[in-house]
């Protein structure tokens, strides 16, 4: 039995940006940065994973470049997606601009059984434009509901404590 993992990515500079991907349980993260640059239509580029928290905060770094330090990141063709991805909602933090800090979050909505007579990886759903590769400026944003302000808003309800004294 192979299993498919469901991927939705979303981005934080055009509100309205959702891809969903099928890709299979043990594609290497260097494949799915390649099949990503592919379907956004993107330039090979270097590039990070990060692993997650359920804050969006960056655990561990994936690169698509070798960097030779054993203790620093992971190389992207050592790892595949099964190794790091357990559960539903389980995240990862695809930066495509390293110099600006520019990514895409994916979060896993599904794991099911592979379709026989599907081709995998695949986009299964597309809604509004890419953002530019290069120039964010360019990418027209539309402000009419925002789905990546949905999903993060649950994260930003802290307020914090007034009272709060730190002497």
């Amino acid at each position: 039995m192979s299993m498919v993992f469901r991927f939705r990515m979303l981005s934080d500079e055009n509100d309205r940006f959702v891809r969903d991907y099928e890709v299979m349980y043990d594609m290497s993260l260097l494949d799915f940065h390649r099949f990503i640059l592919a379907t956004l239509e993107y330039e090979e580029c270097m590039a990070s994973f990060f692993t997650a928290d359920d804050r969006w905060e960056k655990l561990h770094e994936f690169t698509s470049e070798d960097m030779g330090d054993e203790n620093g990141p992971t190389p992207m063709e050592r790892v595949v997606l099964g190794q790091l991805i357990r559960r539903n909602r389980d995240r990862l933090i695809y930066l495509f601009d390293l110099f600006n800090d520019r990514a895409y979050y994916l979060e896993l909505t599904g794991a099911y059984e592979a379709d026989p007579a599907a081709s995998y990886p695949r986009e299964i759903y597309a809604q509004a434009e890419v953002p530019d590769q290069y120039d964010p400026s360019k990418t027209a944003v539309d402000d009419d509901g925002s789905i990546f302000d949905e999903m993060m808003d649950e994260f930003s309800d802290f307020e914090g404590d007034d009272n709060y004294d730190d002497e």
